[in-house]
C-alpha cells in the first residue's frame, strides 16, 4: 500500500469512527450496530463474522467497548496509527460533548425541557441497544447448548449479580471444553 492510499485510510478511520462517537448516545453496546454497518456493511473493513469477534474481545479487555472495538478495528485496518486515529475518532466528539453538557446542565438542569429531553434519549438508547442485541443473536450458532450458555449467562449477571469478567471467562471456558469434546468425538468417530 502506497504512503498517500495509508494516509487517507488512517483519516478515513479517524472519520469514521468521529461520526460513530458523535451521533451514537448510550455507550458502547449501543455503538455496536453503527460500527457494524460503517466498517463492516459500507466499508467492508472487517467480516459479519468478525463482528462478533471484536465485541467478544472488547468486552472482555478492560476498558469501554467502544474504545476497544475502534482500537481493535483501526489495528486490524492500518496498524498503530490506525487503532490510535480510531481510538482518538471514537472519544473525541464524547470528551467534547461531556464537556458542554457538564456546563450547560450545571445551569440548566432544572427545567423540563432538559429533563423531558433526557428521557427521550434514554428510550432511543434503549432501542439501538436491542438492536444490537438482535444482530448479535442472528450470528449465534442455533443449538441447546448455546442457548443454556446464553441463558445461564443472563441469570448470572442478571440476578445472581455475578461479575461479568467472571461470566465471560466462564463462558470461554466451557466454550473451550465444549470444542475440544466435540472434535476429540469426531476425530473417534472418524477412526
Amino acid at each position: 500500500m502506497k504512503k498517500h492510499e495509508k494516509l487517507y485510510k488512517i483519516w478515513l478511520l479517524f472519520l469514521t469512527f468521529f461520526k460513530i462517537g458523535a451521533f451514537t448516545f448510550g455507550g458502547g453496546y449501543a455503538m455496536i450496530p453503527l460500527i457494524q454497518k460503517e466498517v463492516a456493511d459500507k466499508k467492508k473493513w472487517i467480516t459479519e463474522s468478525d463482528i462478533l469477534d471484536i465485541i467478544a474481545i472488547a468486552e472482555s479487555t478492560p476498558g469501554p467497548i467502544a474504545v476497544n472495538s475502534a482500537t481493535f478495528v483501526g489495528f486490524k485496518v492500518a496498524g498503530f496509527w490506525g487503532a490510535f486515529v480510531s481510538t482518538l475518532g471514537v472519544v473525541l466528539p464524547s470528551f467534547v460533548i461531556i464537556t458542554v453538557i457538564a456546563y450547560l446542565l450545571k445551569n440548566f438542569s432544572d427545567y423540563k425541557g432538559v429533563k423531558y429531553a433526557f428521557f427521550g434519549i434514554r428510550a432511543g438508547v434503549l432501542a439501538l441497544i436491542v438492536k444490537g442485541l438482535v444482530s448479535m443473536y442472528k450470528q449465534v450458532p442455533k443449538n441447546p447448548v448455546s442457548y443454556i450458555v446464553m441463558g445461564a449467562a443472563f441469570a448470572l449477571v442478571a440476578f445472581f449479580d455475578v461479575s461479568v469478567l467472571i461470566v465471560l471467562i466462564g463462558c470461554a471456558v466451557f466454550g473451550l471444553v465444549t470444542s475440544i469434546i466435540i472434535s476429540r468425538r469426531v476425530k473417534n468417530d472418524l477412526s
